[in-house]
């Protein structure tokens, strides 16, 4: 997974395999797609209170659980008022 050097000390979002969305800073990663998070929150979605920000710290994430990685625009993600957006909380990977 050698694209994720791009990524690297830049905001990020992961999606996990069992539906939890995790944005932090990529400190880094190995051959196995393990995953470092800094400044890692977990982003807990719902219809009645909005998205709620689970402050993590430093966070190790197994590739394997790793659905999606996308680089987050800092700029406009501070900007979102996030308890104003209303959601189903993902549903976990089925096979």
């Amino acid at each position: 997974m050698s694209s994720l050097q791009g990524y690297v000390d830049h905001k990020v979002l992961l999606i996990l395999q069992d539906g939890r969305a995790i944005v932090g800073t990529l400190a880094g990663f190995d051959q196995r797609s393990n995953v470092v998070l800094s400044d890692s929150k977990e982003r807990v979605f719902s219809l009645e209170e909005g998205v709620e920000e689970v402050p993590l710290g430093l966070y190790l994430v197994k590739g394997d659980m790793i659905a999606l990685v996308g680089e987050v625009d800092a700029a406009i993600d501070e900007s979102v008022d996030l308890s104003t957006i209303r959601a189903d909380p993902i549903p976990p990977i089925r096979y």
